[in-house]
């Protein structure tokens, strides 16, 4: 079973992470990160480097497709041509296309939503009915025929746990989820928009929009750190 990860310049990283690490507990699979090109991937914060380690090209036909969301660069991913292409070219053979947080938006760019039922971060809420989806407020994790949305980031575990299950059984996501302890005991109930408290959701809100308006910090991770990322990377490729 090939599973694509998307990644990009941008991204939220625990919207791809926590999936990978469910899905790694799988005895049998194959993990791709993919973009337009193989090197590194810097993360929203600016610090952060993930490696796509195939392109596009490379994964015509993956079995599973998650793409995650991103706390400012959403819109630009959104118009971006060569993942809106190669996502409706994979779609009709996959066993599931799914998202994480605003991830949900992408496919929805990608003209995947449309008509289905759909979840994803409570700020993007608004932009799915835009696009002919049909919103679901308060679920985790939705599904729609072979279209998975979750929620914020930590939504992905959740939806990784259920696509196991859907693919490999109970007892495998069970074991995933013993695997990696996943037994979420939250010290506050403030992970809904729902239930935080007013003041909590202001400053909230007020910071996801700094985060929209403030460019990305790129330029905070030296380039001699990108170079090296991506011989490590080629190297890797090279030994598979």
């Amino acid at each position: 079973m090939q599973i694509a990860f998307v990644v990009y310049p941008g991204m939220t990283v625990l919207d791809a992470i926590g999936p990978y690490e469910v899905f790694n507990c799988l005895p049998s699979r194959e993990l791709r990160f993919v973009w337009k090109k193989v090197g590194p991937v810097v993360a929203d914060s600016g610090r952060l480097v993930l490696g796509a380690t195939h392109t596009f090209e490379e994964t015509p036909q993956p079995d599973l497709v998650i793409v995650p969301g991103s706390t400012a660069d959403t819109p630009t991913v959104m118009a971006d041509g060569a993942l809106l292409e190669w996502l409706r070219a994979v779609h009709p053979n996959t066993r599931f296309t799914t998202s994480v947080c605003s991830g949900a938006m992408i496919l929805a760019a990608a003209g995947l939503l449309e008509g289905h039922r759909a979840t994803t971060h409570w700020a993007a809420m608004p932009m799915l009915q835009r696009f002919g989806a049909q919103a679901e407020r308060d679920e985790r994790v939705v599904q729609s025929g072979k279209i998975w949305t979750a929620a914020g980031v930590s939504a992905g575990i959740d939806l990784a746990l259920r696509l196991v299950e859907a693919l490999e059984g109970q007892d495998e996501a069970e074991i995933a989820q013993l695997l990696i302890e996943y037994d979420p005991q939250p010290p506050f109930d403030a992970g809904h928009l729902s239930r935080a408290r007013p003041e909590i959701r202001k400053v909230a809100q007020r910071r996801l929009a700094a985060a929209g308006t403030n460019p990305r910090a790129l330029l905070s991770v030296p380039t001699i750190l990108l170079r090296r990322w991506s011989q490590t990377l080629f190297r890797t490729r090279r030994r598979g």
